[in-house]
């Protein structure tokens, strides 16, 4: 476990909105990308930047679907992007860097959950590839412009789910072992929670800070690979395909869904600090391997040497 993962007490919560958190905090002149910020709480994500004074950049794989979701909403610029393929992260990222703007606020939101076995054009698995790889890539492409603000924050969406499952550094991509659509869609939120520490730890010199966060259990778009009969199967719907009364608690509104995002890319609070995991907008604690409740942050998810090696591995498959 590491020491950094001790709660500040925000004074924020689990019902605290992203309105709330961003309330007294000027974004004027300061430029933000937010992937997969056109639906569910990537798109109240934007709302809540751009409403407070930020540029915001959205690349989208669907510009019509983004367009259409954002409107005319003030201080948007759209541009095109597809996480799974390597040439297209480059022309966009590639493209703002030349454009000389800084970037202050990255944040790697999009994704794709449990969906059935897919590979891409390298033959890497799918929600890896989206989830981790596409946004390592975007990173990596875009540092020049991190550099550039004198003072970034990169946030990444990871999971409550990273507690199902450690990065397996031999099999990544499911080519020998059977594929769980779950397990891969734990195994990449981990991976994201481990890039942010060792993304920290190597962007500190250039005042490049990164968060991890775990958003909280959201109804959105991101399960459309799971049918009622799915979520019967978990126990998170009853016989009425209805969220039981008794979870209804765990639930979090869209607005309330975006809070820990928009904490970890604004608030003062977190000002040089940098490399943990933070939920219901406030730094996660550390929690033993054999935690039964569902908070904090597992030990293989905030661990300075897997992140270490997991750097090094998705170095290796970038191209």
């Amino acid at each position: 476990m590491t020491a950094i993962q001790i709660p500040l007490n925000s004074g924020f919560g689990f019902h605290s909105t992203a309105d709330d958190v961003i309330r007294g905090v000027d974004l004027t002149r300061k430029v933000s990308i937010v992937t997969g910020g056109y639906s569910g709480i990537g798109a109240e994500t934007v709302r809540v930047l751009a409403r407070n004074g930020a540029t915001v950049v959205v690349p989208a794989h669907n510009l019509n679907n983004a367009r259409q979701a954002l409107g005319d909403l003030a201080g948007i610029e759209l541009a095109r992007i597809d996480l799974l393929d390597p040439a297209s992260i480059d022309t966009f990222a590639d493209g703002f860097v030349r454009s000389g703007r800084p970037l202050h606020l990255l944040i790697n939101n999009a994704g794709i959950m449990a969906t059935p076995l897919a590979r891409d054009a390298r033959g890497y698995e799918s929600q890896l590839s989206a989830n981790h790889l596409g946004h390592f890539r975007l990173v990596q492409r875009l540092w020049p412009a991190l550099q550039r603000a004198q003072g970034a924050r990169v946030v990444g969406l990871s999971s409550g789910a990273h507690r199902r499952a450690a990065f397996d550094f031999d099999d990544p991509n499911f080519h020998q072992r059977e594929y769980d659509r779950w397990i891969a869609y734990a195994q990449s939120k981990t991976a994201i929670a481990l890039f942010a520490l060792e993304l920290d730890n190597r962007g500190t010199s250039d005042g490049i800070r990164a968060f991890s966060v775990h958003p909280g259990r959201i109804e959105t778009g991101l399960q459309r690979h799971i049918s009622v009969a799915d979520l019967q199967a978990l126990g998170f719907r009853n016989a009425e395909g209805k969220i039981p009364v008794d979870q209804l608690h765990m639930y979090k509104t869209i607005e309330q869904g975006a809070a820990t995002t928009v904490w970890c890319a604004t608030s003062p609070m977190l000002d040089g600090m940098g490399g943990v995991y933070c939920e219901d907008c406030d730094i996660a604690p550390a929690v033993s391997s054999d935690h039964k409740a569902l908070n904090g942050v597992l030990p293989w998810a905030a661990d300075p040497v897997l992140a270490r090696r997991l750097w090094t591995l998705s170095e290796s498959l970038l191209d």
